[in-house]
């Protein structure tokens, strides 16, 4: 076999575990070669490529980002996109190329497979938003970047006796803020899945702080939304890709927190460093797993699926089925948000109307 592989949208830790898996299955077992197209689709279109092997690949399961580059091109944005496509399957001999992605680069795996293409999908993202694979590689990472921030602001908080308020990736969807939050103790974690009211969450800091708690952590998702007609925040830019571009909502809830209660409130946002680094062990052999399957769903000719994680077992589902929703935070995990959250006045005296 001859296999094409590349990496596209956001970058994240594992995706070099992915080509290094790839890549040692494709040479050792099935005595294939592999060609990574560099910046994703737009390797692909324009030719830019290089010869992967073992040799290669050696060193690079530690190291973050991607030794290929990553970009958001695809076909179906030039007009002439999937001619190119079908030139490079020619020109290098293909029979399938493993797109690693997100939900936009499964987006375009599945298309590419309606038109015919012999693809494999694998899913990449760090805000592990894509249906029907318990874990994408690369959330496991940020979840412990973030918990590791949680944890240090905790000490400058207390010292300070302020509100700090830490925003996290996840676009849409909450996973990273709920299970770092939880993970790093926040009082108060807010995320897409629950619209949130301000008022009630600076009453529950209010009352923590008069029992003597000082110091509070406010974990936002950067998609978190309030309550309709409880807190205007402008709308969100559109990107060329046509994605929102999020971020900024943790300065203004800071804002009114302090606004509001007089408690001091500042802000941390953490940004690309989530994406960036050595992945965690658990990425390291998500990706190597994923890697591995891809390339044998290859061997195979089971052209559309996606490899996922069910059960703990890497299985094969149709790369239609994971597109066009979000995975959300499942409800016993915003359960557990509920339960570590601070009271409110009235739950403190049962029957006092809190106005």
């Amino acid at each position: 076999m001859r296999i094409g592989i590349l990496t596209g949208g956001g970058d994240c830790p594992g995706l070099n575990a992915v080509i290094r898996g790839a890549v040692r299955a494709a040479e050792v077992t099935y005595d294939s070669t592999v060609i990574g197209f560099r910046n994703a689709w737009r390797g692909v279109m324009d030719n830019d490529y290089e010869l992967l092997d073992v040799d290669r690949c050696r060193g690079i399961l530690p190291l973050g980002g991607t030794i290929l580059g990553t970009s958001r091109d695809q076909p179906f944005s030039r007009e002439d996109g999937l001619q190119r496509v079908r030139k490079a399957y020619d020109r290098h001999g293909l029979d399938a190329i493993i797109g690693v992605g997100g939900e936009g680069s499964m987006g375009v795996v599945n298309r590419l497979h309606e038109q015919g293409f012999p693809v494999i999908g694998v899913p990449k993202t760090i805000d592990n938003d894509i249906p029907l694979t318990e874990m994408t590689f690369g959330f496991q990472t940020a979840v412990q970047i973030c918990t590791d921030a949680i944890d240090r602001l905790h000490t400058t908080a207390e010292s300070h006796h302020r509100v700090l308020v830490c925003e996290v990736m996840g676009r849409h969807v909450g996973h990273i803020a709920v299970w770092s939050g939880l993970a790093g103790g926040a009082a108060l974690i807010l995320v897409p899945e629950e619209p949130f009211d301000l008022d009630e969450v600076c009453e529950r800091i209010v009352n923590r702080h008069r029992k003597g708690r000082w110091a509070t952590i406010v974990v936002v998702a950067e998609g978190a939304l309030p309550k309709p007609g409880t807190f205007e925040i402008p709308e969100p830019e559109v990107d060329v890709y046509g994605h929102q571009v999020l971020g900024g909502i943790g300065h203004a809830i800071a804002r009114e927190i302090h606004g509001r209660t007089g408690i001091e409130s500042r802000t941390t946002v953490l940004g690309h460093i989530q994406r960036g680094g050595s992945p965690v062990a658990f990425d390291r052999i998500l990706g190597t797993r994923f890697g591995v399957a891809a390339v044998e769903a290859a061997a195979d000719g089971a052209w559309g699926q996606m490899v996922a994680l069910q059960n703990g077992r890497i299985e094969r589902v149709p790369v239609g089925e994971a597109v066009g929703s979000l995975k959300v935070v499942t409800p016993d995990l915003l359960r557990l948000n509920a339960m570590f959250q601070p009271r409110l006045p009235s739950d403190d005296h049962p029957g006092l109307l809190v106005t």
